[in-house]
């Protein structure tokens, strides 16, 4: 088993790749749908939007398969990234690229690859819509031609996630002149005027004379000690 070579324009490739600042995100819905429907159309039990590092394979969503990652050395997904056209295996077994990688002669036991390259607008192959099983088969021309659509829709979610964190890096730049405080919508850190996400009270005693103490709301109390909720009642 050989691991696929580095495509000759990976520096260009990685920089786009993190322009997205995807790596590592929780779960979306937008994402998984695609998966579901990747899954669906190809009558598939693993479906995965794959995303290939420097060193390893990250799944931003999954489709019958636990694990959230693996190695770049033994991803298929590192051999289609090298094409702009996707890669069908019909049976690992039988293809020297693949006969010898643990992915195939352990689980997820693949036999049937099929990854669709995302490719960027700068044309910057940066990981692949994917359908593995483990029964050898083919796609017919109609489920190829689904995937090739869903993989685009893949890139243009991606495309849309970009330009939200252009424009928020923008408009969080003018926070300054404007009086404005920039917080993040997930954690809700505040950023402050050199570009630092702080968190809240940090911010706040910083640029204020007010300080915090911590306690918990009724709300929260019912919530996650629901148990000392009910004996205080």
């Amino acid at each position: 088993m050989g691991a696929a070579p580095k495509p000759i324009n990976e520096v260009e490739r990685l920089r786009a790749l993190s322009e997205y600042r995807i790596l590592g995100t929780k779960p979306e819905e937008s994402y998984d749908n695609i998966t579901s429907m990747a899954a669906m159309i190809c009558h598939a039990p693993i479906a995965l939007i794959s995303l290939v590092d420097q060193s390893r394979q990250w799944f931003k969503s999954r489709v019958g398969c636990d694990q959230q990652q693996t190695e770049r050395d033994i991803s298929f997904c590192a051999h289609t990234i090298l094409n702009p056209q996707p890669l069908i295996v019909e049976d690992a077994l039988f293809d020297q690229r693949f006969q010898d990688n643990p992915l195939v002669r352990e689980d997820p036991n693949i036999r049937l690859y099929a990854g669709f390259p995302l490719n960027t607008p700068n044309d910057q192959r940066i990981g692949t819509l994917c359908v593995i099983d483990r029964m050898p088969k083919s796609l017919t021309s109609i489920q190829i031609q689904v995937m090739k659509r869903l993989a685009d829709q893949v890139v243009t979610l991606l495309e849309l996630r970009r330009r939200s964190l252009d424009l928020l890096e923008e408009f969080c730049k003018l926070q300054d002149s404007k009086g404005l405080i920039c917080s993040c919508s997930y954690c809700r850190k505040i950023r402050d005027g050199n570009g630092s996400w702080q968190p809240f009270e940090d911010y706040m005693m910083r640029h204020s004379t007010l300080n915090f103490s911590h306690g918990i709301c009724q709300g929260c109390m019912s919530e996650h000690f629901p148990e000392v909720s009910r004996a205080g009642c």
